[in-house]
């Protein structure tokens, strides 16, 4: 398949009927955006643990909810008669849940794992021949329509179809499709992605302190400037080392700043914490191929 892409366009065939097995923080995310993006909550069924979860998120998007706990065959009800089933179970949990639920998705029923490091190869040993899969890499800002989501498509997925999951997610954050030999630095760069913001604004809100401002105002300055960054950088024309430089007067308190950064190995840091994430994300292929 060639190279597709899109960002926050509306999406296609909002009747057609889904299902979110798992709601953690990821494939919840999933949902929350596709709902709030136009599609009917009617025509989307999920599957949770416990009923205290399944009343918060019947109450937030609407959708129709079964309690795992409850009814052993929450999972197989949830996908029948589904166009587009969403994985969302933990990794170590994925190939269990294909064999569950395989008997009960039709033929051409599309599979999309949003879990890390599951490969398309791993699922389609567990799901009955020919049944279309995607791996997806979407990461949490999905909730405010401002994700990140990279596609892989197996070979019995047809274009039509990947291009439904491609519009069903574009309403909430930028989609690419990309070869799966990617996947795992897809994860390392947006799916961690927004742990190293927060981290960020946790290191910037204790330095503030450090030099004498008040916790809470520290605090707030450092969500405040992360955030609004982040908001400049929604630009897709944005160009984050223009805006850098825009910023940095010659011989000012910014530069001193970035060359701080520079002397003490903040790229290297950065280098070696997306490959060691990209490595976990290989290593945990492995253990649970």
């Amino acid at each position: 398949m060639g190279p597709m892409t899109s960002e926050h366009s509306s999406p296609a065939s909002a009747e057609r009927k889904l299902a979110f097995l798992g709601t953690g923080s990821m494939n919840g995310a999933v949902l929350r955006g596709i709902v709030a993006s136009g599609h009917s909550p009617q025509a989307i069924n999920a599957t949770v643990r416990s009923d205290q979860r399944a009343e918060t998120l019947r109450t937030q998007t609407g959708v129709n909810v079964l309690i795992a706990s409850e009814n052993p065959e929450a999972n197989k009800l949830a996908v029948a008669g589904a166009d587009i089933v969403f994985l969302g179970v933990k990794p170590v949990g994925i190939q269990d849940l294909c064999l569950e639920i395989k008997d009960s998705l039709a033929p051409d029923t599309v599979v999309v794992s949003v879990a890390a490091a599951i490969t398309i190869e791993m699922m389609a040993g567990k799901l009955n021949p020919g049944q279309p899969i995607v791996r997806a890499m979407p990461n949490t800002p999905l909730m405010v329509g401002a994700g990140a989501v990279g596609l892989s498509a197996g070979t019995t997925v047809t274009e039509e179809a990947l291009a439904e999951v491609v519009e069903l997610l574009s309403g909430s954050g930028i989609v690419h499709v990309v070869p799966e030999s990617q996947q795992n630095a897809v994860s390392a760069i947006s799916g961690s992605g927004p742990a190293y913001a927060f981290y960020l604004v946790e290191a910037m809100a204790k330095a503030g302190t450090e030099l004498g401002l008040d916790p809470a105002l520290a605090m707030d300055l450092a969500r405040a400037t992360v955030s609004g960054a982040g908001k400049m950088l929604a630009d897709p024309q944005a160009d984050p080392v223009a805006m850098r430089k825009a910023v940095t007067s010659p011989n000012g308190t910014t530069e001193r700043a970035i060359a701080t950064f520079d002397a003490e190995g903040l790229p290297q840091i950065m280098k070696h914490a997306t490959a060691a994430a990209a490595a976990r994300a290989a290593q945990i292929s492995s253990e649970l191929a």
